[in-house]
């Protein structure tokens, strides 16, 4: 379908406050052509045009999962299962897993750390139309220090020089973006702690120029606050996970917050649906000072953006919603959570072309069954996805 007016009870235009009653949007080649009211844009365009008319429905940006791994399967052994895997069997499982994501209403993704180019690859494929899928932003191999976090992925550096040829190998696989492993995590048996630097302030200075030299953002993943702190230094566009973490327990520092904000830093918490188990697991103690963190966080001013960390252990695809209701959980404003998973994500991840509804944008939108700034459970209830102006329900 070239050219399609669609039209709904409301038309969020971005940011989410931003409404048009009884409202429209023209896509056309790929695009969106015009917004507007249903009245503006019927007198508008002709007859002849297509009408994909929504009573009780909302159109709205598609939304952003700003931290996904297709590579990973969500179950208890990703290591193996991805080290182990057949690329082709790999690549058409991916290619299920973006199916997935698209479905739920995400039309962007950010995969941040996958093996062999197979993310680039699927990338080609959904942006040729030869596979159905979200648009991707990838990372291909994220850096991380030798034994250190996700070094199975074939990213293990030691010296400047090996930074300097693992980015160029990146930037030439076609990497979006550059995913540095800053601190250590849970994922790898024997790696460092999660608090523990896996690289110098220095080296992730290097990382960033370097990056940039490449005309590359970088997002690191960090917990320890330390490590957070030389992150904010570095000039990294994201900072994954930023939970705040050292030897004797959780430390926050409001220098560093303050630092994060004003170099324009964004912050992906990796919340997946499976949140209130994970909660759960913490224990109360832990589980009130993570939440607020948070809370500290976003009364500071920090940007939030929505990421799931998909495809770890128990963070599976389909549930993206599952992980907005986490943020209304801590009594975030619908705006706010729907600012975080569209017009914040395109600015942090240098998407100049979508997030928001308005001429000569990208055609990513979706179309839902009720209001979700009364009600975030409608984002459960999609009706048509459109991704650069291509239907995926129809």
């Amino acid at each position: 379908m070239n050219k399609v007016l669609i039209t709904a009870d409301r038309v969020i235009v971005g940011p989410a406050d931003q409404v048009t009653t009884d409202g429209a949007v023209l896509i056309d080649s790929g695009l969106v052509a015009a917004v507007g009211t249903t009245a503006e844009l019927d007198a508008l365009v002709g007859m002849s045009v297509p009408r994909l008319r929504c009573p009780g429905a909302t159109v709205m940006p598609g939304m952003m999962d700003c931290h996904v791994h297709l590579a990973f399967d969500a179950g208890p052994d990703l290591i193996n299962a991805v080290g182990d895997a057949d690329p082709s069997e790999l690549s058409s499982a991916m290619a299920e897993r973006a199916r997935q994501l698209l479905a739920s209403g995400v039309t962007t993704v950010r995969d941040l750390g996958d093996r062999d180019g197979l993310t680039v690859a699927l990338r080609s494929a959904i942006d040729s139309g030869a596979a159905v899928g979200p648009r991707i932003v990838a990372a291909t191999i994220p850096l991380t220090s030798h034994g250190g976090h996700c070094g199975f992925l074939g990213g293990e550096v030691t010296t400047d020089d090996d930074i300097r040829a693992q980015i160029a190998r990146n930037a030439a696989a076609g990497a979006d973006v550059i995913k540095v492993m800053a601190s250590g995590g849970a994922l790898t048996p024997n790696g460092p702690r999660m608090w523990e630097a896996q690289f110098t302030p220095r080296q992730l200075r290097l990382i960033v120029e370097e990056a940039t030299r490449h005309g590359l953002g970088v997002a690191a993943h960090a917990h320890g606050t330390e490590t957070i702190g030389h992150c904010a230094t570095a000039g990294v566009r994201t900072i994954e996970h930023c939970s705040w973490r050292a030897a004797e327990g959780i430390v926050y520092d409001s220098a560093i917050t303050q630092r994060i904000i004003d170099n324009d830093i964004s912050v992906c918490r990796c919340v997946s649906g499976d949140w209130r188990l994970f909660l759960d697991q913490m224990g109360p103690e832990r589980a009130r000072a993570m939440i607020e963190l948070i809370q500290r966080m976003r009364e500071a001013g920090v940007r939030f953006i929505a990421g799931t960390d998909a495809g770890v252990p128990g963070a599976r695809f389909g549930d993206y919603v599952g992980m907005l209701e986490f943020f209304a959980s801590l009594d975030f404003e619908h705006t706010e959570i729907l600012d975080m998973a569209t017009v914040h994500p395109a600015h942090a991840l240098g998407l100049s072309d979508t997030g928001f509804l308005a001429p000569g944008m990208r055609a990513d939108l979706i179309v839902i069954d009720g209001n979700p700034l009364t009600d975030l459970g409608a984002l459960r209830r999609i009706q048509h996805v459109f991704t650069a102006g291509r239907s995926a329900t129809t």
